[in-house]
């Protein structure tokens, strides 16, 4: 890949995604453009990037896009986090909702754990959730909307137990149980994109997605987020994550690690 090809490569994910794509990882991406290349039956990236710069195709540009996505995710990632949300958060706004469903949003849910992980931890509350995942990479969709996962993937999170509890086994596969696909419900979006409903959510859960993001586009994605989120509703960022100098419409919840809630300032902005 030519230093030329990967500074088209860095505008087009900017651009298209909202990610930055820094210089050092100009090899994994040639790496995992090489399987795009020959599912797009191209000889070669070079050749495909070549093809794709003299004649854009959408459905390309956005295979090209996907597979520069960091896909890494596992169950229960950040175990605070799920016992926060599972064990205080539910309880108090299923109490708030008077017996309405919790509304959460997996913003960046990649292959699904996430919000399989958020599912379960619904069900041990005995909350009742509506969640929307969602991601911009449809491979990763397909793998989430199966509910399949290895033994591996699964144990890497969850315990024995709560795998036979939650998941069937078929074959070399365990299965989300009816129960938990019956709480999620996947989708694609883009978090650039400004919304095109009203529709807000309770709980917000994007975490490990905005690190990635251009920082010419971090403002956007998080004034997209502030409106979907309801006034007295909660954001889980990573546990390293801060929206810095990107929005003031977040504060963080003292002594919670990734935890914010909308700032007096943007609540001043939407009265």
């Amino acid at each position: 890949m030519s230093p030329d090809d990967f500074d088209r490569l860095q505008s087009l994910m900017a651009s298209r995604a909202g990610f930055r794509l820094t210089r050092d990882r100009m090899k994994l991406a040639e790496h995992r453009l090489g399987p795009v290349a020959r599912r797009e039956g191209f000889e070669t990236v070079d050749a495909m990037l070549g093809s794709l710069w003299a004649k854009p195709v959408a459905s390309l540009g956005w295979a090209v896009i996907e597979a520069l996505l960091n896909p890494e995710t596992w169950f229960r990632r950040d175990r605070v986090s799920f016992d926060t949300f599972g064990k205080e958060l539910l309880p108090a706004l299923g109490k708030a909702r008077g017996g309405q469903p919790v509304k959460v949003w997996s913003a960046g849910c990649s292959t699904g754990q996430e919000a399989w992980s958020l599912a379960i931890a619904a069900q041990e509350a005995g909350v009742a959730v509506e969640i929307v995942a969602t991601d911009l990479s449809q491979r990763a969709l397909e793998k989430a909307r199966s509910g399949a996962y290895t033994g591996f993937e699964i144990q890497r999170g969850l315990k024995a137990e709560t795998m036979l509890r939650c998941f069937d086994q078929a074959e070399d596969a365990w299965i989300a149980k009816a129960e938990l696909r019956a709480m999620v419900h996947f989708d694609r979006a883009n978090l650039v994109d400004a919304s095109t409903d009203a529709r807000q959510f309770d709980i917000i859960f994007c975490r490990h997605v905005l690190d990635d993001a251009d920082p010419a586009r971090r403002g956007e994605m998080f004034d997209n987020l502030e409106r979907r989120l309801v006034d007295d509703g909660c954001l889980f960022l990573g546990p390293d994550e801060q929206p810095e100098n990107d929005s003031i419409a977040f504060r963080p919840v003292a002594g919670r690690k990734g935890l914010f809630v909308k700032s007096p300032a943007a609540l001043r902005r939407v009265a």
